[in-house]
């Protein structure tokens, strides 16, 4: 019998192996590059109308897929292309510093640091948070961006290779760009935030599933059908009403966004986010990688098995 093609499960771990010993680019990343290319774009062809905003998501994503699709067919380099670009897309690494830096600012009792190093994490206002304020956005972040950041990537690259993880995380970036409720963006930035919200509806179950699997089972199942369906982004909702329940820790609830107060949903079960809940929800996220990872292999190892028994 041939030897099972595992080119995807060690394209993931190459990739995941990069993340660890790398993190993120501290000078340079892609995605910032991006970002520029976006607001260029922006500039170009805004008006307050869906045409307008369909047009530059097609602008700026269709030549870059399209260009990924074609590098990663060249024998060799697009194996090489292919890993990068995953690289690119996950951060794993970053998302626990970052959570890190605010578990430091608390253990040095420092209030200040701890509110700039969750501002980092989050688009609300962090100025008047408390210590529960703090520790439940860094919460909401690391179980939100677990999703964002890691899972939905892997979740395309495995169906599409490069060019699904890279239009998966450029679409992610246009949403955070353009995919605001305000007067500028609610009509232009309607096409960035449809096409995030079709890309992460399934990664963003998985996503729930898996915190309910490596958590408080019972109550992580319970809050993800009760209150998912509360929240008001379709898929943010499921991933953080389960990864709440998972940890028997209390999120949502009130959040000063632009300078406007908004009254969230509650989200989970037992008391609010402490500063030891951080830490949780890192190794939450954590486990899970290790659970896609393992997931990633057993499948290849199965279409594998399947393909040759046929």
């Amino acid at each position: 019998m041939p030897a099972p093609d595992l080119t995807v499960p060690l394209m993931v771990m190459a990739a995941v192996l990069l993340d660890r010993l790398l993190g993120e680019p501290r000078s340079f990343h892609p995605l910032a590059g991006f970002g520029h290319l976006a607001c260029t774009v922006e500039r170009l062809v805004y008006r307050a109308n869906h045409l307008s905003g369909l047009l530059a998501v097609f602008i700026v994503l269709i030549p870059l897929v399209f260009f990924a699709y074609l590098l990663q067919r060249v024998a060799v380099f697009g194996t090489l292309f292919s890993i990068l670009v995953l690289y690119f897309s996950i951060a794993p690494r970053s998302l626990a510093e970052h959570a890190e830096r605010v578990s430091n600012a608390f253990s040095a009792e420092d209030m200040p640091a701890a509110r700039q190093a969750v501002s980092m994490m989050v688009s609300r206002d962090t100025t008047q948070l408390d210590e529960a304020g703090v520790a439940g956005a860094t919460v909401e972040s690391v179980l939100e961006n677990g999703n964002d950041a890691i899972f939905a990537a892997l979740f395309w690259f495995v169906v599409a290779g490069a060019p699904g993880v890279l239009l998966y995380r450029l679409s992610n970036t246009l949403d955070a760009m353009w995919g605001y409720r305000n007067a500028r963006y609610n009509e232009f930035g309607w096409a960035a935030a449809r096409l995030d919200d079709v890309l992460n509806y399934i990664p963003a179950r998985l996503t729930a599933l898996s915190y309910t699997l490596l958590g408080n089972a019972g109550s992580a199942a319970a809050c993800w059908r009760q209150q998912a369906a509360g929240w008001e982004s379709p898929n943010a909702g499921h991933v953080m009403a389960a990864g709440a329940g998972a940890l028997q820790v209390m999120l949502g609830g009130a959040a000063i966004y632009h300078g406007k107060l908004e009254q969230r949903p509650q989200l989970g079960s037992g008391k609010p986010a402490g500063r030891a809940d951080i830490v949780r929800a890192v190794r939450l996220v954590q486990h899970t990688l290790y659970l896609w990872l393992l997931a990633i292999c057993m499948g290849a190892l199965l279409i594998e098995g399947f393909r040759h028994g046929a």
